[in-house]
């Protein structure tokens, strides 16, 4: 085998759970990495490592814009130069239509299931566009090719498993994947220093919302872009983006509209700064050349609407405005995640979001979507501002995470709603509680799930429980395993019956840390004597 880019310890265990997955379970995985964490070069080294331990294994890495077909094709060049790889796509003149491993977009190719003929593997890159509508491009030429050959194995690759129409995308009638085999958190990846920092900051321009309808679950287009795109509130928040840009460098300006998004960059351009706007309908040699002068600091500000949400990497991005507010989770994960890549002088990426969409959606390592039953219509717990600096911060933190103003005490209770309200958990206020007791015990599957072991820890009369998940594979079994090896010197079991003999043994804690996780609450740490 040809020597190989060496992977960080994350990417090599989403390459094993996907190895583990398969296994052991015979469904489509979805595989979770946050934006910037280098989900190209896990599947190049998938990939690379597929075909040269089954030389017979015809890959299609199947996505929706030719800039992704482009850089997952780079990718997989870069780490292996003789792959037998090409790509079939009409935007890029491309139809390498025999390649074993075929970069190809699902506009160009769905309609060429018996060309391909038999693959073993369709890996779909940013598994989140796909529509539930069963009648869709990718559910047809996916029928197709599971016609040709009955294994058909599928894997999804996103950063956000969930869309605004069907909610988890492994959940629900009709769903194209069955688990999530690999789920990375946002926030290690940030503490890890593997991602760069987001910070929140309160602007004084907010949009009044309040006539603006809903449809399918999202603001109704016209009536948002209305209620936003208004020439005294468009140059209010253009004046805080400036102010607060001054020392940043690179800027990215979500808009409701193509009129707003040209009102923007002209009031942008009146100040005496670079700003250009990317569209849908921009001519190819122009955006190309956009964006190339963007990531090179040529231009330091771009409008756009909706095209740079996914597939677009600059890095040195450091200020991001969110002037579109938006009830779909996805998408706002997906803006921020704009800012979220690492740079060289880049210490943080700014946020400002006119809005509301910080407070509509939550800390992003504790989104995790929802049922498509469950209503979009909740509440929306408060948030503070911190006085000295401006920056949004979770309605019980102690202090400012960007100035370290200490707020006045609150009242000592800890509430469920504090989570929801900060760009990161790190703004919510957690609490240590002291363990008295530890109860363990078997929690029955569901819907044909293993049992977990299932952790019941007394703290005062209060009691809080999660669940080890011992029997499942990939991801899920590695996490129950470092839970185990904390607690006791015995091989991990492999069963919870088998686990239940040993609870005697383990080690308990003295205090865990719990923190507000929507209506419930997420052990968050643990101290042991």
């Amino acid at each position: 085998m040809q020597s190989e880019i060496s992977l960080r310890p994350y990417q090599e265990a989403a390459i094993s759970a996907i190895y583990h997955y398969f296994s052991c379970e015979d469904g489509n995985p979805l595989i979770v990495m946050p934006t910037g964490t280098g989900k190209s070069v896990v599947l190049s080294a998938f990939l690379r490592r597929a075909i040269e331990g089954w030389s017979e294994t015809r890959v299609l890495v199947l996505t929706h814009v030719k800039e992704l077909i482009q850089q997952d094709y780079a990718a997989l060049i870069r780490m292996w130069p003789t792959a037998p790889a090409g790509i079939y796509s009409a935007g890029l003149n491309k139809r390498d239509i025999n390649a074993q491993v075929l970069f190809a977009g699902i506009q160009s190719i769905h309609k060429h299931a018996y060309k391909v003929q038999r693959c073993d593997l369709v890996i779909i890159d940013e598994a989140h566009l796909l529509s539930a509508n069963d009648n869709g491009m990718y559910r047809k030429f996916l029928k197709q090719l599971r016609e040709i050959n009955p294994h058909l194995k599928v894997i999804g690759f996103t950063a956000t498993p969930y869309r605004l129409d069907v909610g988890l995308l492994h959940e629900g009638e009709n769903c194209l994947f069955t688990d999530i085999a690999y789920d990375l958190s946002i926030l290690d990846m940030i503490q890890q220093g593997y991602l760069c920092p987001v910070v929140p900051k309160r602007t004084k321009t907010q949009f009044d919302l309040s006539n603006v309808g809903t449809r399918g679950g999202e603001f109704i287009a016209g009536q948002l872009e209305s209620a936003v795109d208004i020439d005294e509130i468009n140059q209010s928040a253009v004046n805080e983006i400036v102010e607060w840009g001054k020392d940043r460098g690179s800027w990215l300006i979500f808009c409701t509209g193509v009129s707003h998004a040209h009102h923007i960059r002209d009031a942008i351009r009146e100040h005496g700064i670079s700003c250009e706007t990317v569209l849908g309908d921009t001519p190819s040699a122009d955006r190309s050349k956009i964006l190339s002068d963007f990531k090179l600091g040529k231009i330091r500000a771009i409008t756009n609407v909706g095209v740079l949400t996914t597939g677009f990497d600059a890095p040195g991005t450091d200020l991001i405005a969110l002037l579109r507010p938006t009830k779909s989770t996805g998408l706002y994960v997906q803006m921020l995640g704009r800012g979220t890549r690492l740079a060289n002088g880049k210490d943080d990426c700014l946020v400002l979001d006119f809005a509301g969409n910080t407070e509509r959606h939550g800390p992003l390592d504790l989104i995790k979507g929802k049922s498509k039953k469950k209503s979009s219509e909740e509440g929306t717990p408060p948030v503070k501002t911190c006085p000295e600096c401006d920056t949004i911060n979770a309605a019980s933190a102690r202090t400012c995470m960007s100035c370290g103003f200490e707020f006045p005490a609150p009242k000592p209770k800890l509430s469920a709603v504090a989570a929801e309200h900060a760009l990161l958990s790190t703004q919510i206020q957690r609490q240590w509680l002291e363990v008295s007791k530890v109860s363990y015990t078997l929690h029955p599957g569901r819907d044909g799930k293993p049992p977990t072991l299932k952790a019941t820890y007394q703290c005062g009369m209060t009691f809080y429980q999660e669940y080890i998940c011992l029997q499942h594979t990939g991801y899920a079994r590695e996490k129950a395993h470092k839970w185990w090896i904390k607690r006791s010197s015995s091989p991990t079991p492999l069963t919870v019956a088998e686990a239940l003999t040993l609870t005697a043994s383990l080690i308990t804690p003295t205090a865990i840390n719990v923190r507000p996780e929507g209506k419930y609450f997420n052990i968050a740490g643990y101290h042991f004597a």
